[in-house]
């Protein structure tokens, strides 16, 4: 463990998700569970040794029989090349190091075994992060920490090359949903264990003053055919452990073959108009 500053407070965030578990709104993790097999269906490979790292391991009760199921905590139970998948499901945008977190799955795979991280990202819930904003700074005059920062779908594909990976992928889903008003959508994600677990939270609850002003500017806002339209941005990200039967890069120079007669053009040279 290092000194930095912690993102994410993980006894609130556990909390969040046991008190979630009573009555919970799964739906999102359904979803990307299901297009995450999907996806898998189109990889020409037979996975014997998957590993499945989640806060909602129900989401994945029979998915994939016979994979490791971990939680996503800071040091990840997997050993050391032992699987041929990883996925890392839905949790990603709660790590303190995402970086961290992909090394370790580079670590579980066997060489060529497959990582798939699905996470939250720059778009997801921009109404209600906007009009939580705004309410705020309009009713108290400043800000609080409220919703985890969530990467761009450029930033994120970094984040593999960074741990490790070969041929990386990062590609982003737009998931609509509405509700009967923003109350609805709050209370969903009390049930799916969405709700603020930053480390640097006000550790008091937001006025009534607040939410109300919230509430007002979402309704006035953000709404289609009579209810409110909340936005989830999913990334996904794929990557292969590095083994030497991948695809490599050519050296450069070394090509045999001009781009000019691969194009069927004709090569000039440069004049000074050129410069």
């Amino acid at each position: 463990m290092t000194d930095a500053p912690r993102l994410t407070d993980r006894i609130a965030l556990q909390h969040h998700r046991r008190r979630a578990a009573a009555d919970p709104a799964l739906f999102l993790q359904e979803t990307v569970a299901d297009e995450v097999e999907e996806r898998l269906q189109e990889v020409n490979r037979q996975f014997t040794a998957p590993a499945i790292v989640t806060g909602w391991p129900q989401v994945w009760q029979g998915r994939l029989p016979g994979a490791a199921v971990v939680g996503d905590d800071d040091t990840l139970a997997l050993a050391p090349g032992a699987h041929d998948l990883v996925i890392h499901g839905l949790a990603l945008h709660w790590a303190d190091d995402p970086v961290g977190q992909l090394v370790q799955c580079r670590h579980a795979l066997r060489p060529d075994g497959l990582l798939v991280a699905t996470l939250f990202a720059g778009q997801t819930l921009h109404e209600l992060r906007a009009c939580l904003a705004e309410a705020e700074s309009r009713v108290t005059g400043g800000l609080s920490p409220r919703v985890a920062p969530m990467g761009e779908v450029r930033d994120l594909g970094g984040l593999l090359h960074r741990a490790g990976f070969a041929l990386p992928v990062a590609d982003v889903t737009h998931l609509p949903v509405s509700y009967e008003t923003p109350l609805h959508l709050m209370r969903d994600l009390r049930a799916m264990g969405e709700q603020n677990a930053l480390a640097g939270r006000l550790r008091r609850p937001t006025r009534r003053a607040v939410l109300l002003e919230a509430m007002g500017l979402y309704a006035e806002r953000f709404v289609t055919d009579g209810r409110v339209d909340a936005t989830f941005e999913i990334v996904t990200l794929t990557g292969w452990a590095p083994a030497e039967s991948q695809p490599q890069p050519l050296r450069p120079g070394s090509a045999r073959t001009r781009l000019a007669d691969a194009l069927g053009a004709t090569e000039r040279p440069l004049g000074p108009q050129d410069d």
